[in-house]
C-alpha cells in the first residue's frame, strides 16, 4: 500500500464543514453532508443488473430515479458479504445522478471544525483514494474516514442521464398520455429480468434439438433450422456472465429470435413472463458503472406487478462482429438452407399469441394491449353477469374481468395460481379475458392461415371455438422438442377474434 501524506488544512480550509456519518464493520466513515440526498432502509427488492462491477449490488428505483446500489464493503474487499435487509442507504447526488451506498447503520451530523481534519495524499491511481482525509474527535478517541464521492464512483453515462432525465421532466402526464404505446416482451436470464421491444422479436419458440457447428463458441451454443435456415442460438446467460450459464435442462427456457441487422439470431433465456405495455418517455435511465455492452442497456421499466424490469436495445445486444461470425458464418457453410431465406421472407406473415381455456387457442398480437398475471384481487360490485368475474384497478384504470370458462359453460380452473388476463382496449374503455394459461409468441405465414369448417361455425354449439372463423396450422418448428420425442408433432388451433366476442357480448 502506498503511504499517504497527511497535511493540515488550517491553512486552506478555516470554515467548518457538515459531514454526515455512517458505521460499516467496525468503522465509521463520514460522508460531506452537502451530497446526502436522504438515508433510506435497504430495499426490499434489488435488481442486478449484469455486466457491472461485483461491488454493484443492483439496483431499485425510487420516486422516478433508478438508483445503483454500491457496496461499499466489497469496494475495499472484493469478498466482503453481500448487502443485509438491516442495512441503511445513503442517497448521493453524484453529478446530478443520484447513487446508493450501502452502509451497516447511520450516525450522525458532524459540525466539524477544521481543525479537527485532515486530508490524505496519495500517488496516481491508488486505490485508497477514496478516503478523502480524516476527523479526529475526542481528543483522539474517535477517528472517521471522509470518503470522497468522485473518487468512489465513476459513472460511465453521466451526460445520457442527464439528458434522458431532461427529456422526461418536459413532458408532463398530458404529454405521456399522448406518447405512442409500446409494447415490449418480459424474460429472464441469468437471475435477471429483462424486456425487448415487440417489434424487435420475430418469434419465442420452445428449445428445438441445436446442431453442433464448427462456429461454436462460449457464447454460440450451436445452430437450429428455423424456417428454411440456420439460425445461430445464443446463450444470454453466458453473454451476460451469468453463474448457471450454458445449462439448458430448464423446462421454462425458451428461444426468443431477433432480427439483428440482415441476420437473424436465436437468445436462449431461462423463461418469457409476459407482454408489458409501456410509453418510451417514461423509460428512466439506468447510471452505469461500467462499460461492458453498455449501449444494449436503454433504461428501467418500472412495472407495478414484475418489478424493474431491464428495457434492452436489440441492435446493440451483439456487435457487428459478433453477428458476422455467428450468422453469416452459418450462411456460408450452409448455403442451401440460407437460400430458401429468400422465399420465406415474401410471405405475408402475423405475429400470434397462443394461450389456452381448456384448448389451445390463438390470437393476434396486435389485439392484446398487455398481459398480466391474475391475481384474484378484484371488486365485483352486484348485478353483474356470472361470467364477469368483476373489476380489477389497473394503473388508475377499471377493467372489466371475463371469465371465459364461465362465459363458456367450462369447469372452473382448480388452481387459478398462473392464470393470465389477456388486456383488451376498445375505444376508451379495456377488457381482460381470462384464460388459463399463455404459452407462446410465434410468426405465422398466410400459407398456414385457413378458414374454419363450416360445422365448427354453426355457433349451435356452447363452445368457444364457435365464435371463430380461422384456424391456423403450427409446424414442428414450433412445438419440437428434443426431449418430448414430438418432433413431427403438429397442431391446429382455432384464432380468437377479442372484438368479435366484445360485439356479440354488447347486442
Amino acid at each position: 500500500m502506498h503511504k499517504a501524506n497527511v497535511t493540515s488544512e488550517s491553512t486552506t480550509a478555516l470554515a467548518t464543514e457538515l459531514f454526515g456519518s455512517f458505521h460499516l464493520g467496525g468503522d465509521e466513515f463520514a460522508l460531506p453532508a452537502g451530497c446526502i440526498r436522504e438515508v433510506v432502509n435497504y430495499p426490499a427488492r434489488v435488481t442486478p443488473l449484469p455486466l457491472s462491477p461485483a461491488y454493484l449490488e443492483g439496483m431499485f428505483t425510487l420516486r422516478g430515479a433508478v438508483i445503483p446500489v454500491v457496496n461499499l464493503g466489497r469496494l475495499f474487499r472484493a469478498d466482503a458479504p453481500a448487502a443485509t435487509a438491516s442495512d441503511k442507504v445513503a442517497i448521493l447526488d453524484f453529478q446530478q445522478v443520484l447513487v446508493g451506498i450501502v452502509f451497516q447503520d447511520t450516525g450522525e451530523i458532524l459540525r466539524v471544525p477544521a481543525s479537527q481534519r485532515s486530508q490524505l495524499h496519495y500517488a496516481t491511481g491508488d486505490a485508497q483514494a477514496v478516503i478523502a482525509g480524516t476527523i479526529v474527535l475526542a481528543d483522539g478517541a474517535r477517528l472517521l474516514q471522509i470518503l470522497n464521492p468522485h473518487a468512489l464512483l465513476c459513472i460511465e453515462n453521466v451526460p445520457h442521464v442527464l439528458a434522458r432525465q431532461s427529456s422526461n421532466s418536459q413532458h408532463g402526464a398530458a404529454r405521456l398520455s399522448q406518447s405512442a404505446r409500446r409494447q415490449c416482451v418480459s424474460f429472464h436470464a441469468g437471475g435477471s429480468a429483462f424486456a425487448i421491444d415487440m417489434a424487435a422479436i420475430q418469434e419465442i419458440i420452445r428449445v428445438p434439438e441445436l446442431n453442433s457447428s464448427i462456429l461454436n463458441s462460449e457464447l454460440c451454443l450451436g445452430r437450429m433450422h428455423f424456417r428454411g435456415r440456420q439460425v445461430a442460438v445464443v446463450d444470454f446467460a453466458t453473454l451476460l456472465r451469468a453463474p448457471g450459464a450454458g445449462a439448458m435442462d430448464r423446462p421454462d427456457q425458451r428461444i426468443i429470435v431477433l432480427r439483428l441487422d440482415d441476420a437473424t439470431v436465436g437468445f436462449l433465456v431461462d423463461s418469457v413472463d409476459s407482454i408489458v405495455h409501456y410509453v418510451p418517455d417514461e423509460v428512466l435511465p439506468i447510471p452505469l458503472l461500467s462499460r461492458t455492452r453498455a449501449a444494449m442497456f436503454t433504461g428501467c421499466i418500472n412495472h407495478d406487478k414484475l418489478g424493474d424490469l431491464v428495457l434492452l436495445d436489440h441492435r446493440e445486444i451483439l456487435s457487428h462482429a459478433e453477428i458476422v461470425e455467428m450468422q453469416q458464418g452459418h450462411a456460408r457453410l450452409y448455403p442451401a438452407e440460407s437460400e430458401a431465406e429468400k422465399t420465406v421472407r415474401k410471405v405475408q406473415r402475423q405475429v400470434y399469441i397462443t394461450f389456452t381455456v381448456e384448448n389451445s387457442f390463438a390470437v393476434e398480437i396486435r389485439q392484446v394491449r398487455e398481459i398480466i398475471d391474475f391475481t384474484g384481487n378484484i371488486t365485483r360490485p352486484p348485478g353483474m353477469a356470472p361470467y364477469m368475474r368483476g373489476l380489477l384497478n389497473l394503473r388508475q384504470q377499471m377493467i372489466t374481468i371475463i371469465d371465459l370458462r364461465q362465459l363458456y359453460g367450462m369447469a372452473p380452473l382448480a388452481d387459478e395460481s398462473g392464470a393470465k388476463v389477456l388486456v383488451i382496449e376498445r375505444g376508451e374503455e379495456r377488457y381482460g379475458f381470462l384464460v388459463d394459461a399463455v404459452n407462446n409468441i410465434m410468426t405465422i405465414s398466410d400459407s398456414q392461415r385457413f378458414a374454419a369448417p363450416q360445422l365448427i361455425r354453426t355457433g349451435q354449439h356452447d363452445d368457444l371455438r364457435s365464435e371463430m372463423d380461422e384456424m391456423i396450422d403450427i409446424g414442428t418448428a414450433s412445438i419440437g422438442t428434443a426431449s418430448n420425442g414430438t418432433a413431427n408433432a403438429r397442431e391446429t388451433l382455432s384464432v380468437f377474434r377479442c372484438d368479435r366476442l366484445l360485439d356479440k357480448m354488447a347486442a
